[in-house]
């Protein structure tokens, strides 16, 4: 390996010539506590910033090997790394001048969640096992030693024009760097108590994730949660909120392994019905727990809303792609005829994509179900006795969701928490009825149950759930493989392409970064190249997609390519929505 004054020595030769001589620098060099790997050079100093990895030795980095002896602990170690490093590289970007993206320092941007991101790897020691990742390719595989820390970031190489100026890239390297990595990546230098903190928050969550099941709960939401969020546009807790505070009736006690007893409402699996006036914190909750899927940082405000891993957030999407979908659990037929049991379209109506995305959700393997009647297609919701008179069962091809809740869970054990602010016919089919009071919750079950006996039932009998296809076969898409060179981009959470072709993906609130998106690109990508092989179902595509994540991490994803610092894992329940709304999936 070469040493930190060969990269001075080499920096110094290169000074004032054309641009692409920094292409000479590509490699490893030793710094003493730290390797530098420069994985990959932009081509010019307008183009995507040059990619490089920061290696520390497990010896010199010194963390506690109860830090990351589990995936989830060690995730939150990883996270905890990259926001120390990357608020040290932001006091450092851009301190060297130059045109483009000269001096610019940056690494992933972590938002309120925590997520298993490729810019940050501690390597375990336990490699294969499915709680730790391989380090992938490149740098990673130089410290293959347990505790080892290697942070991959981006740099601009600096120029003045298409000039090298290499004096303003040795600062960056020997003046900025040095610091950022001191005071991050080594356990003696960093604040031993907030990373104590991140940790035990974590084995608190967890703890609670474990618990769920074992009390027959589907969500638990703390007292002193702080559920509403600051704008539309800021993920960050609202100052001055009302505190969560759960109602006697479902209050449950945890004994969490950091934090000792917890007190919060637990929600019971089975049908759970949130109602109340507009503005009064229905959605507030909902959202809250549809992002309960995923841990939260201290001070978050939602640090204990826990909610079952899988739960899918289930709403309409009007002008969605369908493909070979068996609906006719929901839409007996079609005018023309068409084929409701394998039903595809370019230009999914309401009620057809919401009846599409809840087979989807089956057949990803959720057993929770989070549903807003705002974002909902009425008449897959509900239809009214009026309208049933008017509008005979027979000439009506939708049965709305209501009529197939209850085998949902009873037949599958799929429980749904449901926000509904104007229809009481679900007072019939809910378990449990919460009334939201300026964002109070109230137990109104029996007050409800009361009231709904005045009133006549919704509609027909509840219907046991009918046999369904289960079983698609996607086929790959041959012009797509003829193409060994597909530019993968995400636009955000809310879109991502695959050569010419766009995905849209705003539907899926449970993304919350657009590293997942760009994740999801690389994963539908491997999927359509190398998997799809028109024997394996969509459910076994997801399997060996989850297994591979497993057991190598999403380095994986590169094969053999310089791994980039820019993807974040999704869940089982993203990969597979992604795919069904890929517009080229074929059955």
């Amino acid at each position: 390996m070469k040493t930190s004054e060969d990269l001075r020595t080499k920096l110094r030769s290169i000074d004032h010539r054309g641009y692409p001589a920094y292409k000479d620098l590509k490699g490893q060099y030793d710094f003493g506590e730290y390797v530098l790997s420069i994985d990959h050079v932009q081509g010019d100093p307008f183009a995507a910033p040059s990619r490089l990895s920061v290696i520390v030795s497990g010896r010199r980095a010194g963390f506690p090997a109860e830090y990351y002896d589990t995936y989830a602990k060690r995730i939150t170690l990883q996270d905890h790394l990259t926001r120390l490093f990357g608020a040290q590289l932001s006091r450092g970007s851009m301190q060297a001048g130059g045109s483009g993206k000269s001096g610019l320092l940056a690494v992933s941007r972590c938002g309120q969640e925590v997520l298993e991101r490729t810019a940050c790897r501690v390597q375990t020691g336990n490699v294969g096992a499915a709680s730790s990742r391989s380090e992938g390719q490149g740098a990673g595989l130089a410290q293959a030693q347990a505790g080892s820390v290697t942070l991959r970031f981006e740099a601009g190489f600096p120029a003045h024009g298409r000039t090298i100026d290499a004096r303003e890239l040795e600062k960056m390297f020997y003046d900025i760097l040095p610091g950022c990595v001191r005071n991050s990546l080594f356990y003696r230098r960093i604040d031993q108590n907030k990373l104590k903190a991140a940790i035990e928050l974590c084995e608190d969550q967890q703890a609670v994730r474990e618990q769920l099941p074992k009390l027959g709960l589907c969500a638990f939401v703390a007292n002193g949660a702080v559920l509403p969020r600051q704008s539309g546009v800021s993920d960050r807790p609202m100052e001055k909120a009302v505190p969560f505070r759960s109602p006697e009736s479902m209050e449950v006690t945890l004994t969490l392994p950091n934090r000792g007893k917890v007190t919060g409402m637990g929600i019971p699996k089975g049908v759970t019905l949130f109602v109340g006036g507009g503005y009064h914190g229905k959605s507030t909750v909902l959202q809250a727990l549809q992002n309960g899927v995923y841990n939260h940082i201290g001070g978050d405000g939602r640090e204990l809303v826990i909610a079952d891993e899988s739960a899918w957030k289930l709403r309409s999407e009007d002008g969605c792609s369908v493909t070979g979908v068996d609906i006719s659990p929901f839409i007996r037929q079609l005018p023309g005829g068409r084929d409701t049991k394998c039903f595809s379209t370019e230009d999914a109506s309401g009620s057809t994509s919401q009846a599409a995305n809840l087979m989807e959700c089956m057949e990803s393997g959720s057993s929770l179900i989070l549903i807003d009647e705002d974002t909902s297609a009425t008449n897959f919701m509900i239809r009214d006795k009026l309208m049933q008179q008017v509008v005979s069962p027979a000439e009506e091809p939708i049965i709305p969701f209501i009529e197939r809740v209850r085998s949902l869970y009873e037949d599958f054990g799929i429980s749904s928490i449901i926000v509904a602010g104007s229809s009481g016919s679900y007072f019939h089919v809910a378990d449990h009825i919460i009334q939201m009071r300026e964002y109070v919750p109230l137990d109104i079950t029996e007050k409800a149950k009361a009231a709904a006996e005045a009133f006549p039932a919704f509609s027909t009998k509840q219907d046991r759930f009918p046999a369904y296809s289960q079983r698609r076969v996607p086929k790959p898409y041959m012009a797509l493989r003829k193409d060994d060179r597909l530019k993968l981009k995400a636009m955000g959470v809310s879109e991502l392409s695959l050569g010419h072709d766009a995905v849209e993906l705003r539907y899926l609130e449970q993304l919350k970064d657009s590293e997942q998106t760009m994740a999801l690109a690389y994963i539908l990508k491997q999927l359509e190249l190398t998997a799809m092989d028109g024997r394996r179902s969509m459910k076994e595509l997801a399997d060996l997609i989850e297994k591979r994540l497993d057991e190598k991490g999403l380095e994986s994803l590169f094969e053999g390519q310089d791994v980039r610092s820019s993807l974040a894992r999704p869940r089982r329940q993203e990969i597979l929505a992604c795919v069904n709304r890929y517009r080229k999936l074929m059955m």
